[in-house]
């Protein structure tokens, strides 16, 4: 399983990210090393998809079910209102990684 968050650098809501995810792969029983990326400039954001900070991919696929409306270099507001994925989200995200695996 390839996780990574990819987040503009001082995003106060990174490590929260990370926290989650951590605390949703720890509850699975899973140990996956997390990848971090730090987008660092537009074409890097527009290159790469980025639709905000943070964002969570797991085997290359957004973790969020609504599709961006745009890329760049930006906080991210997630369908929950917040600044960070639902763990259920997360939760739902990595089972179906899991399950795809089998």
């Amino acid at each position: 399983m390839v996780i990574e968050i990819f987040y503009v650098p001082g995003c106060p809501n990174h490590q929260a990210a990370i926290d989650s995810l951590k605390d949703v792969l720890g509850a699975a029983s899973i140990t996956a090393p997390i990848r971090e990326v730090a987008i660092t400039d537009e074409a890097m954001a527009r290159h790469l998809k980025f639709p905000g900070s943070p964002t969570v991919r797991i085997d290359g696929r957004e973790v969020e079910l609504t599709p961006p409306e745009s890329y760049g270099m930006a906080c991210r507001l997630y369908s929950n209102r917040s600044g960070v994925r639902s763990l259920e989200t997360l939760r739902r995200a990595v089972a179906g990684a899991q399950k795809e695996k089998t």
